[in-house]
């Protein structure tokens, strides 16, 4: 099973594409996504629209995997990622590949066994796991990664066959 991972954002959004067809997952492709702070916001989302077109084209995955939202103080920010990420289910949509949605404190326990861990660990845990050479830069594309790889595990968990 090909799964793209996603972290939302205007400015990053981080991507990566996983297989998940083996024993072990295996990285086919990462990267971010970078919107300009001098673009104006519709450019911005149209940049991401188009972008993960592209990306969703390219590597055709069964399903993408997605950060659900979480903020707390700074509405602006939210309002803005939030719109980003509905042009990125959107744009899955419109390849008609379906989007499941995790929490953070979900993708935190699937890859490092603890709710509390923190960007650092997480990081070193998806290379270990999809035996990189380097973490991925920037913090984006690997939280990315550990959001598809939170799909693989969790979609095994389930007893569904890949």
């Amino acid at each position: 099973m090909i799964i793209m991972g996603i972290d939302p954002g205007i400015a990053r959004v981080g991507w990566a594409v996983v297989d998940a067809a083996g024993s072990t997952p295996k990285a086919i492709a990462y990267g971010c996504i970078e919107t300009q702070k001098t673009h104006t916001h519709q450019s911005r989302l149209i940049i991401v629209y188009e972008s993960i077109l592209k990306l969703l084209t390219r590597y055709a995955p069964e399903c993408v995997s997605m950060e659900e939202l979480f903020f707390s103080t700074n509405t602006k920010t939210a309002m803005s990622v939030a719109e980003s990420r509905g042009i990125l289910v959107l744009a899955a949509g419109m390849k008609k590949v379906p989007v499941i949605s995790y929490t953070p404190l979900t993708i935190k326990q699937t890859i490092t066994g603890s709710g509390k861990a923190d960007k650092t660990q997480i990081q070193r845990m998806i290379t270990k796991i999809l035996k990189l050479k380097e973490v991925p830069k920037p913090d984006d594309t690997a939280d990315a990664l550990a959001i598809a790889l939170t799909h693989a595990y969790s979609y095994r968990m389930k007893g569904k066959s890949l």
